[in-house]
């Protein structure tokens, strides 16, 4: 199992970035995908997912801003990152949801300055 997340960087508040999260076909075909985000000194937590057939969830703190979406045919999913703001600041993963320990990739770091 391998999942590889992409497209982070240093971003100007209200700027946007796309991540991307490519994962391996055998976990990818059956599992609700999400994105998950870590600051320092915080806990790890959910951002947003989306299942098989592209029904989305996001967290209130990012609704109206991220948009989740998945290919099914490349086995990635995707976050577009608007509006955003230096509190999105964070390594950002992706992963099955709910999570499972042993699939954790490296992790994208995104860094909004104000």
């Amino acid at each position: 199992v391998q999942l590889v997340e992409s497209g982070g960087g240093l971003v100007q508040a209200g700027g946007s970035l796309r991540l991307s999260c490519a994962a391996s076909g055998s976990i990818f075909s059956i599992n609700t995908m999400a994105w998950y985000r870590q600051a320092p000194g915080n806990q790890r937590e959910l951002v947003a997912s989306i299942t098989n057939s592209g029904s989305a969830n996001y967290a209130d703190s990012v609704k109206g801003r991220f948009t989740i979406s998945r290919d099914n045919a490349k086995n990635t999913v995707y976050l577009q990152m608007s509006s955003l703001k230096p509190e999105d600041t964070a390594v950002y993963y992706c992963n099955t949801e709910p999570r499972r320990d042993n699939y954790w990739g490296q992790g994208t770091q995104v860094t909004v300055s104000s």
